[in-house]
């Protein structure tokens, strides 16, 4: 192996890189006509979402978002006897990252491409089904799979954001739509992933886009007639704009923390995931993502720390007025994103309670802030962390070592892009007092780009040449699961994983870890000591979290179950079957069995003629990496079973490849034709480098 498809190798394990609708037929109401589903869930019962024991009725199911639920009929003593009590078939084959909610009886949770499901929580029978038909062609604009990470319910209505930029209002008893608004410029690369919030009456969301040079917001709709209220820009815009006096402030302060033309290039920082709510302080917490492109010389070449990227705003949910920030990452140059889980809690610091915030972002550090003012309390590395010795406590600010920024060389560092710790929800127990973190052991190496020129048609634009390191890190990525003490700043216990890039976690009162793995498991461990007590084999890849209800007195506890995401399309197949994405629901003595599909390996591809020059070759495997890595994989190592492997294609589709590469002819399945970013001649050597990857393949065979 060559040492340009070695590294693409070692990559492939560290940074998971890329690239009007109606109600279906079933629209039966889930409860009697007298109630209408989820109206009882207003203002009040958000603020006090501990008190319905039984329900999961918002994101991390509490405002706090620690996914502590106080159920313990299934217990550490007990939890062997789980087994399956229904499934559901969600019908797509991509990834599946949604946290179901859960009330009146009634589980609402979406599937790829944001199709929303309301399902009988006793049974699993479908109530009904909304697909936003969001176009396919819009999954080129998706830098990591065309996931979904759930709904809110508020007052009889299911909010979801669409792949496409959309916010919808669906009725909570048909799956009727309400209300849409278009959140994003829908001509650009923006995408929704994440789950909305609702707070006091409106509705919260962000966007993804970073690596495509968008400039990130969040924004505030009003829950009843979709009117925005406000929006919230994360970095500076051009300075000739009008910006609202609410926000004028911090992006005063901002624009001091930038140089150049960043915003000619975006600037970056979207909000793609994670918000929180302390409705004692009235303070909504959000996490911002990384700089675009990710290069800071070539984003902000004077340098700065170019607020407000990978940091924690704390805002006004009547107004978006900033109350303070933290930075978790002065001025970001390797896709150190703060778009990481928060976990709000009590917690007893050196003999005074105090209201914290709790974040693990990328950059490899746990950190405990005061939730009030933003004041570091503690930060230490709960991973490998070789870009900085530590965080300067007096001024939070990390201490970076010599050479990390790549100026003028490679720079191997750890972790990687895809962090310490990525958007996978990390859940708290404040009966162990452990903060239960999906942990992520990766390693990168960071080149300039030479000759950098932004693209705004929808190629990713990082300032970073991958290929260009010229001694690959020997060292592979790992993950467990890490059980954080976030007082002493100490971990705990830990679990090994096969495999990196597993699922979210959920923890109980009845003294229990639970967490689906990339190798296809279902696991629930003790929570103070982290012993496995009860395993089961799902049959593919588990990204999502858990959780939990109770109906009718017995305890549930489900999971979505579907592989994607950015490290499957990026990171080859795992050997795991490719099956529909299945909701699976476990209870006490449950008696379902649950159909297993083995792999099967592909036929081994035979070689085809290539007269392609060595030239040739290398031109197409720097278009492939720029172009086409972010679906297809790495060195066309396939997109993890979850798209088609390349190599093994038909010799009619390599036949193709000008019609489909470069008009779209398969653009209604989800491949965008690249006119307006590749050539002919460029296809010509996308294709020669594919087809020489497969005769590497096929001689290995």
């Amino acid at each position: 192996m060559n040492r340009r498809v070695k590294f693409a190798c070692l990559l492939l394990l560290a940074i998971g890189l890329v690239f009007s609708p109606n109600a279906d037929a079933q629209k039966k109401s889930a409860t009697s006509s007298k109630q209408k589903p989820a109206a009882k869930i207003d203002d009040a019962a958000l603020k006090n979402a501990d008190a319905r024991t039984g329900e999961w009725i918002t994101h991390g199911r509490n405002y706090a978002e620690t996914r502590f639920s106080p159920l313990k009929q299934i217990s550490n003593a007990n939890v062997k006897d789980l087994g399956l009590a229904w499934t559901f078939d969600t019908q797509t084959d991509r990834g599946l990252e949604a946290t179901p909610i859960i009330v009146d009886g009634v589980m609402y949770t979406t599937g790829s491409w944001s199709i929303v499901f309301a399902i009988d929580a006793r049974t699993g029978k479908q109530l009904w089904k909304w697909d936003p038909k969001v176009p396919h062609a819009a999954g080129a604009k998706a830098c990591c799979d065309v996931v979904n990470r759930g709904v809110a319910v508020y007052k009889g209505r299911v909010y979801v954001g669409t792949l496409d930029g959309r916010l919808a209002a669906l009725d909570a008893a048909t799956g009727a739509p309400l209300w849409q608004v278009v959140t994003v410029d829908q001509t650009k690369p923006y995408t929704i992933t994440a789950a909305p919030r609702v707070v006091k009456g409106k509705v919260l969301i962000g966007n993804g886009g970073g690596e495509y040079g968008m400039r990130g917001y969040f924004s505030a709709y009003d829950a009843v007639t979709g009117k925005m209220a406000w929006r919230f820009y994360t970095v500076p815009g051009d300075p000739n704009e009008v910006v609202p006096a609410a926000m004028k402030p911090a992006m005063e302060k901002a624009a001091k923390t930038w140089s150049g033309e960043w915003w000619k290039v975006g600037g970056g920082g979207t909000v793609w995931d994670s918000m929180a709510y302390d409705p004692e302080l009235d303070l909504l917490y959000v996490g911002v993502g990384n700089g675009s492109p990710w290069n800071q010389h070539v984003r902000s070449p004077g340098g700065g720390d170019n607020l407000y990227l990978s940091s924690i705003l704390a805002v006004r949910p009547d107004t978006g007025a900033l109350v303070w920030h933290y930075q978790t990452t002065p001025g970001d140059t390797w896709d150190f994103t703060a778009t990481q889980h928060i976990v709000l809690a009590d917690l007893t610091i050196n003999g005074r309670q105090r209201k914290v915030l709790m974040q693990a972002p990328k950059n490899g550090f746990f950190y405990v802030l005061d939730r009030a003012t933003g004041e570091l309390i503690s930060a230490e590395a709960y991973v490998t962390v070789t870009w900085a010795k530590g965080v300067d406590k007096k001024t939070g600010r990390p201490i970076e070592a010599p050479g990390v920024r790549f100026k003028d060389g490679p720079a191997i560092i750890q972790p990687g892009p895809l962090g310490g710790h990525n958007w996978q929800p990390m859940s708290f127990n404040p009966q162990t007092g452990l903060v239960y973190i999906p942990a992520q052991e990766t390693i990168f190496g960071y080149t300039q780009q030479k000759n950098f020129k932004f693209d705004k048609n929808g190629k990713w634009n990082t300032g970073v040449d991958f290929a260009l390191v010229k001694d690959p890190p020997t060292a592979l990525p790992t993950g467990h699961l890490l059980a954080w003490d976030p007082v002493a700043q100490k971990e705990r216990w830990r679990v090994p994983y096969i495999v990196m890039w597993n699922g979210g976690t959920l923890t109980t009162a009845g003294n229990l870890v639970f967490q689906g793995t990339a190798d296809g498991r279902f696991v629930a461990y003790s929570a103070d000591k982290g012993t496995k007590l009860w395993e089961v084999t799902v049959g593919t890849g588990v990204i999502a979290s858990p959780v939990t209800y109770e109906i009718d007195g017995t305890q549930y506890v489900s999971i979505m179950v579907g592989w994607g995401g950015a490290f499957a399309l990026t990171g080859g197949s795992l050997g795991l079957p490719t099956t529909p994405g299945r909701l699976l629901t476990f209870a006490l003595n449950g008696k379902q069995q649950l159909p297993i599909i083995a792999a099967k390996p592909p036929a081994a591809p035979t070689a085809i003629e290539l007269k392609a020059s060595a030239e040739v070759i290398g031109k197409g495997g720097d278009l492939f990496a720029r172009s086409c890595a972010v679906c297809h994989g790495i060195a066309a190592l396939g997109g993890g079973g979850v798209l088609p492997d390349l190599r093994y294609s038909s010799p009619a589709t390599f036949n193709s490849y000008q019609k489909i590469v470069l008009n779209g002819s398969l653009a209604s399945e989800g491949m965008p034709g690249f006119k307006q970013t590749l050539t002919a001649e460029d296809v010509d050597a996308i294709r020669a480098y594919v087809v020489n990857r497969r005769n590497e393949l096929a001689v290995k065979k």
